[in-house]
């Protein structure tokens, strides 16, 4: 039965593999259960109300954990989703300043409901499927390149510079325990993945936190170091949660508080970031997993991008921002997930956390950041994929590799690929190459590029 509904057989995978995978994808992406009431209860709305962090920390479970599930059903894909990094920022910092938090959220009900109608009438799958394949395969290189980025910055490894943007550790020196431990775990799970071990990257998570805890037990360590998570055994394995914020949703009293004009261009910047962000994913993570067909093409695209667009319903309803496929899921690929398995597998971890939010406070990024530069390293592969000797793809494709970790944004990246091989062919005269929809979302980028001045001008 699982066979059929999964097409475990059709993708050459296995429920071992696949329940290996989507543990692999929870232990990836399990920080955000503790970084979302962060970011979103460290700021404040108009009235200068704080949301909880308990109440966030259910809300930012359960919402996970009801759209991962959705996914493994409705697009059987190898996804995880939860509260989206840089769109908790934009409702925190963008939108709550200027309405309470019920009405922010509202907007981001509005972002996925604009999602699910792009998503419907088609039209999210026909721009995905507008894109030059090149630019495809490069999508996949710049997040390879991005995930390792945030994996050696969340481990310490990499930090910002005083002379530099970035430079070797804090100091410019690799020094401290944090930093010990993760090249500890990196390189464990390097030689493990070489010799070909089953559960290599799992394993490796695994062994490199309990070494975190034992190091953390006996070394005298700054607990801020570790970063979001400190390796201790918690004083209970059971926390009950506190549905407070489940349904406390305005929809249009953004508009009302904040102006039209504010109000909008917080839900342009959602919508925008939340469409080129999973279409990013989607396409790199889908490439890395072998599902994407000779055209380009995803299987389910048009489910999975309605999925997508119900997660930023659910997160906006539930007051977790909106919820959006996780590029975190390459790491659960990297462990062989291919199918909707590994999700119901990740889902029900992130259920369980529900009950079990301590064991989320054990494992730290030192641990876990080693996943992301691995599979780093593995997505760039997809490199050899781009005609590098056609200069009307290398340079958008290069443009769209090098923006997505320098900028941190997915999006970015995505924006200035299309604009730039746009211009190229209009340059050069080739007109009937560029398909329409790129000529409409170049336009939209350079909009999403120039929001500021936007802002001014109609502010």
């Amino acid at each position: 039965m699982l066979d059929r509904f999964f097409e475990l057989s059709g993708r050459g995978t296995t429920v071992g593999r696949e329940v290996r995978g989507g543990i692999t994808t929870f232990m990836a992406m399990a920080y955000i259960i503790l970084l979302n009431p962060i970011i979103l209860g460290g700021a404040k709305d108009v009235t200068g109300a704080q949301l909880t962090i308990a109440q966030l920390t259910t809300s930012t479970a359960l919402a996970a954990a009801i759209c991962t599930l959705l996914m493994a059903v409705a697009g059987n894909a190898p996804f995880g989703l939860a509260a989206g990094l840089g769109l908790n920022a934009v409702v925190a910092y963008q939108a709550a300043p200027f309405m309470t938090w019920a009405q922010a959220m509202g907007l981001v009900v509005l972002e996925g409901v604009v999602i699910i109608i792009l998503a419907v009438t088609g039209l999210r799958t026909l721009i995905m499927n507008a894109i030059p394949l090149a630019l495809k395969h490069a999508i996949s290189v710049g997040i390879g390149m991005f995930i390792a980025l945030i994996g050696l910055v969340d481990a310490g490894f990499v930090g910002r510079g005083t002379g530099t943007p970035v430079q070797l550790g804090a100091t410019g020196h690799l020094s401290g325990w944090p930093v010990a431990v993760f090249c500890f775990g990196l390189l464990l799970m390097i030689v493990l993945y070489v010799r070909k071990t089953p559960g290599a990257i799992l394993i490796s998570i695994v062994v490199t936190t309990i070494v975190a805890v034992i190091v953390n037990s006996l070394a005298v360590i700054d607990p801020k170091t570790w970063g979001i998570v400190v390796p201790r055994l918690p004083e209970s394995l059971v926390a009950a949660p506190d549905f407070g914020l489940v349904g406390q949703v305005d929809v249009f009293g953004g508009f009302a508080r904040a102006g039209v004009v504010t109000a909008t261009v917080v839900l342009f910047t959602l919508v925008l970031s939340g469409f080129f962000d999973a279409m990013g994913t989607i396409i790199g993570v889908s490439d890395e997993a072998g599902l994407v067909d000779e055209k380009g093409r995803v299987p389910r695209l048009g489910a999975i991008l309605t999925v997508d667009g119900v997660a930023g319903v659910v997160g906006g309803s539930m007051s977790a921002s909106a919820n959006t496929v996780f590029v975190e899921s390459a790491a659960g690929v990297g462990e062989g997930a291919r199918t909707g398995l590994a999700s119901v597998a990740t889902g029900a971890l992130l259920g369980l956390t529900l009950l079990f939010t301590p064991l989320a406070a054990v494992v730290p990024p030192a641990a876990a950041t080693p996943a992301l530069v691995l599979v780093g390293a593995l997505m760039m592969t997809q490199s050899r994929k781009v005609p590098w000797e056609d200069l009307d793809l290398a340079i958008p494709a290069f443009l769209t590799i090098a923006l997505m970790p320098f900028t941190y944004s997915i999006t970015n990246g995505v924006g200035a690929g299309v604009i730039a091989y746009t211009l190229i062919k209009a340059a050069r005269g080739r007109f009937r190459e560029i398909p329409w929809l790129l000529w409409v979302v170049s336009v939209i980028f350079v909009a999403y590029f120039g929001i500021t001045a936007l802002e001014g001008l109609f502010g």
